[in-house]
């Protein structure tokens, strides 16, 4: 074993030449040139890679606001747009949301907004005169009405006002268990924040940005109201604790995937994400009281060289589906336009490859995901000491940290995979790179699998478990040339140091198939996204997979098993393709759709929602 995995990844974040940081051996035909810029070669050519380029950043649509006399000024830098803003009711509404009132031109990247004239009476509707402080929601577009950002300022005073920290991202509610709950949020200043539940104060040691607090005392099935302060300012919500571990209540839970940004304009493009449907898919969830929803992958647009445009984009995300946060857990997973990475170009910008980035500790597409939400943390490291790690004395793979974990609520594990690891997208053409597949579970992943169903299966509290990764192993529209399929071709599989692995993409399928069919009684189903539509498959050997003269092992399908494909959170939708397994495909739809499963003791029925129309899509009893 190597060294501990924080050291390693210190000793990856500084080159020797202290100047750029070190390659992965797990890459291949990269390398710096004499001016320690990167590049790969192929054939002898150089491709160089682009330079990173932010045009967007949270910092810099925070607005650097700084208090005037009559209200303030929003100073977005050389930002060509529009401002559109109005007062937040915190404490008057249970899902507060700005409620916009006036829009008005950036002149040379600024916004001046006078509060004494604009919210006088009768347009106070939060007292502000009153209390002596208010919050405002401000909106960002650019010049071609496309929104970059929804912002928080707080100010104090009636005139001279004067800025306060302001929540611009939660607080949320995430790894609910049957005894606790961690409740995180973001402010734009530093500030000592402190949560108040259960008659208990939990207080930042130190004014910091971030704030996480991990409450672990509380009793199942219970509900808490809450109450975050950050200086003047407060917010009060409340979270149900999970049913006890092995209860047989009745519960309900969500399921979707993809919300990209679409065309259509509006909140449908709010920069990286379908803003309008998540939070469709929210209100909805919520009014059927779902425990939590899982969201497996595709969250934004992505596919960025940029660590800031990156936050940037799920901030844009959660902002979406914030109001219903508050109180509901949103889990969630990693998808292929997660990808951050290197893209290497010729000399008309055209793309030769793109690979995960480096450092992985700080600059992967796992690492700043991994600094965005917060998941579960599992025992599973890395790829690291696989049998193709060509250097065992440092870290050549990303963290699996909070991309790859489980839990559980009553009787019920959900196991939750990362089909896009290490993902270097221009794989699957070019090889000359090395990287991580799309669709492919690496060696490594699949042993924690098999370990996690063994644990889970063993488990007397759990009846059933579902699995969850991004890419389905039966694509239907939209992704027959990749996903578990690659229209069978099974040489499609990950390089490792300029060497590709042992099992191909349809040989890793069947063992990954396999752990969940043959080694296991309780998992249900398999829920998939990437592509955008719903439909649902039941594989059974009557069930064709293959393709034509496959000349390996096949699968022994012992057991039925569902695979339940929702890509449909507002990414632009695919037709329906013919496949070896089309004829065994059901309720194939592009509307765009929440899952809604409800488990009943050993029963599980689901139904599925249009969350635009409310018009039910589907409805089936799983077990």
């Amino acid at each position: 074993m190597k060294t501990t995995y924080i050291l390693s990844f210190l000793f990856l974040s500084v080159s020797i030449f202290a100047q750029q940081p070190e390659i992965p051996a797990s890459y291949s035909n990269i390398h710096y040139d004499k001016d320690n810029q990167l590049y790969f070669e192929d054939n002898g050519k150089k491709y160089f890679a682009a330079n990173a380029q932010t045009e967007y950043s949270i910092q810099k649509l925070l607005g650097k606001p700084s208090g005037t006399n009559s209200g303030v000024v929003l100073d977005f830098g050389n930002l060509k747009g529009s401002v559109t803003y109005g007062l937040i009711p915190y404490g008057k509404a249970p899902h507060p949301l700005p409620v916009y009132r006036f829009t008005q031109a950036l002149i040379e990247g600024k916004a001046e907004i006078n509060m004494v004239d604009a919210f006088k009476y009768p347009y106070d509707f939060v007292g502000w005169k009153e209390n002596g402080f208010l919050t405002l929601g401000y909106r960002v577009a650019d010049n071609n009405g496309m929104i970059l950002f929804d912002g928080v300022v707080s100010l104090s005073g009636t005139g001279p006002f004067q800025v306060l920290p302001a929540i611009y991202e939660g607080p949320f509610v995430s790894n609910l268990t049957d005894t606790g709950v961690v409740v995180w949020c973001k402010t734009t200043l530093p500030v000592q924040a402190q949560i108040e539940i259960d008659g208990k104060i939990y207080r930042d040691d130190v004014p910091k940005i971030h704030h996480e607090w991990q409450i672990n005392t509380l009793k199942s099935n219970q509900k808490y109201e809450y109450k975050v302060t950050y200086g003047l300012l407060s917010q009060s919500y409340h979270v149900t604790t999970a049913l006890k571990k092995g209860s047989r209540q009745c519960f309900i839970f969500g399921y979707t995937s993809d919300s990209r940004h679409a065309t259509g304009g509006g909140e449908r493009k709010v920069y990286g994400a379908n803003a309008y449907i998540m939070k469709k898919i929210a209100a909805l969830a919520y009014k059927e009281n779902a425990a939590f929803v899982q969201f497996t992958g595709d969250m934004i647009n992505g596919y960025l060289s940029s660590k800031e445009e990156q936050h940037l984009q799920y901030t844009n995300w959660k902002k979406s589906i914030e109001p219903f946060w508050h109180y509901m857990p949103f889990n969630v997973g990693m998808g292929n336009h997660e990808a951050l990475g290197y893209v290497f170009e010729d000399e008309s910008g055209k793309s030769k490859g793109f690979i995960d980035r480096f450092p992985f500790g700080t600059e992967s597409a796992e690492a700043v995901f991994a600094e965005a939400f917060v998941n579960p943390i599992s025992g599973l490291i890395s790829e690291d000491d696989n049998k193709y790690d060509t250097n065992k004395e440092q870290i050549d793979f990303p963290s699996y940290a909070e991309s790859v974990f489980y839990y559980t609520y009553g009787n019920t594990a959900m196991v939750v995979l990362n089909s896009n690891y290490w993902y270097a997208p221009s794989l699957s053409k070019q090889t000359a790179t090395s990287g991580g597949l799309h669709g492919y579970i690496m060696d490594n992943q699949l042993d924690w699998l098999r370990k996690t169903i063994q644990k889970l299966e063993k488990d007397k509290d759990i009846d059933h478990i579902f699995v969850t990764q991004h890419t389905p192993a039966f694509p239907n529209g939209g992704h027959s040339k990749d996903d578990m399929w690659y229209s069978g071709d099974n040489t499609k599989r990950p390089w490792i140091g300029g060497k590709p692995v042992e099992k191909g993409i349809i040989e890793r399928r069947d063992e990954y198939l396999d752990i969940l069919i043959n080694e296991s009684k309780k998992t249900v189903a398999i829920l998939t996204g990437d592509e955008h539509n719903y439909n649902w498959l039941t594989l059974t050997h009557e069930v064709p997979i293959y393709p034509e003269g496959y000349p390996s092992k096949k699968l022994n399908v012992s057991r039925s098993i569902y695979q339940i494909n929702n890509g449909a959170a507002g990414a632009p939708y695919y037709a329906q393709e013919v496949l070896p397994w089309s004829k065994f495909t059901q309720s194939f739809s592009v509307e765009n759709a929440l899952c809604l499963f409800y488990v009943n003791g050993k029963r599980i029925t689901m139904k599925v929602y249009n969350p635009d129309t409310l018009n039910l899509i589907d409805e089936l009893e799983i077990k």
